[in-house]
């Protein structure tokens, strides 16, 4: 049997020591087990990582210790909720905002692995892995490739393959399945669902069953993260400006890596990570209310938006930001001096004194309070 799914597959069991005994040396991999093991030897990290035979001992033995470790040395609190409510004895499709390259999906599996349930699949931009090693990392923590900038036909053929590969995951190996809910991470703090996330989970249903009904066989569940701080908030500037200027924004070569590094070891104060339960009724729903495909994904993308919206957990620092940008003090409650003083001082910081350049990193925190409380506008 050829090997279907291989062009966007993370690694099999049986790959998994090749995989370690190529990236071992890698300065990278070093420094992140010497960051979660700082009592080991080299040649005891070592031998931990090569001890790996499987993908879930990776997860388990090396990935969560990093990240606990992240959690230990740059969360102040770390918070969940939701997970009581899922069926261990089923598999999901986390739906999710999306703000961290690394951070979000880590965290994630975390909140599974401490509520017993199974760590998820992951889709990931093939942009983030142009170096080898970083790919190899990506397969060995259970990434599904997405192949960006491909012409439109192999884009379609791509997008079923990744559509089967998601159903394969949930239904065959019982595994839960990760998706932002945009391409690309939200920069703005407008959390928004692109309806072609949606119509590519479609493409995989049986001519025999409406798309809206196979949606509801994948159990998808909106999932919202929130950072107090987001420790990339001063990386994401220059391309909202770059974009409110209408001028084309290029990355730097070094510029995912360096989000990655931030994103992993800068400061976040409290993070909280909340899931929902599964839209069954609500597709129900849409789907009699609408007749066309597009209108039953606009209506699902709206619900979806509407739960992350409500989901996500709102932190002094929002509150603070949307009553500087809009010149008003509706939610001082949720705020005491101190607070205000520590996201001045951040903004200061971060941002220049130039107008836009402020407006820009108040926006990204105060987004979230205006979906939250000001509906979906």
């Amino acid at each position: 049997m050829t090997d279907y799914f291989k062009s966007i597959r993370p690694f099999n069991d049986n790959e998994v020591a090749r995989a370690l005994s190529q990236i071992k040396d890698n300065p990278l991999i070093r420094a992140m087990m010497a960051y979660a093991f700082p009592d080991e030897t080299p040649e005891e990290r070592e031998r931990r990582l090569l001890a790996c035979q499987k993908v879930s001992d990776f997860q388990e033995d090396i990935m969560y210790q990093v990240v606990t470790k992240a959690i230990e040395k740059s969360i102040s609190e770390f918070t969940c909720d939701g997970f009581d409510g899922l069926d261990p004895r089923k598999a999901y499709v986390f739906v999710s905002n999306h703000r961290d390259i690394v951070l979000d999906t880590s965290l994630l599996n975390v909140a599974l692995y401490d509520n017993h349930l199974s760590m998820t699949a992951s889709a990931m931009g093939d942009n983030l892995l142009r170096k080898k090693y970083l790919k190899i990392l990506a397969m060995l923590n259970r990434n599904i490739i997405i192949y960006r900038s491909l012409p439109p036909r192999e884009a379609l053929e791509h997008s079923k393959l990744v559509s089967e590969y998601i159903y394969h995951c949930i239904k065959e190996e019982h595994r839960n399945v990760w998706i932002a809910q945009r391409e690309g991470r939200t920069k703005n703090g407008d959390d928004r669902t692109q309806q072609g996330v949606l119509k590519m989970l479609t493409l995989n249903a049986p001519e025999d069953i409406s798309p809206l009904q196979y949606l509801k066989t994948l159990n998808l569940v909106p999932m919202s993260i929130s950072y107090e701080f987001d420790p990339t908030d001063v990386l994401k500037l220059p391309a909202l400006i770059a974009q409110h200027n209408g001028v084309e924004y290029v990355k730097s070569k070094k510029e995912d890596f360096e989000n990655i590094i931030q994103g992993l070891l800068g400061q976040k104060g409290r993070v909280h990570i909340s899931v929902g339960q599964p839209l069954y009724d609500q597709i129900d729903t849409i789907e009699a209310t609408h007749q066309h495909l597009n209108k039953q994904l606009q209506a699902l993308a709206e619900c979806l938006d509407k739960a992350i919206h409500q989901q996500y957990k709102l932190f002094p620092a929002n509150y603070i930001a949307y009553d500087l940008l809009n010149d008003t003090s509706i939610y001082k409650e949720y705020y005491n001096e101190k607070d205000f003083r520590r996201f001045e001082r951040r903004m200061n910081n971060r941002s220049n004194s130039e107008d836009l350049s402020q407006k820009k990193f108040l926006e990204m925190y105060a987004n979230p309070v205006k979906n939250k409380f000001d509906g979906n506008q």
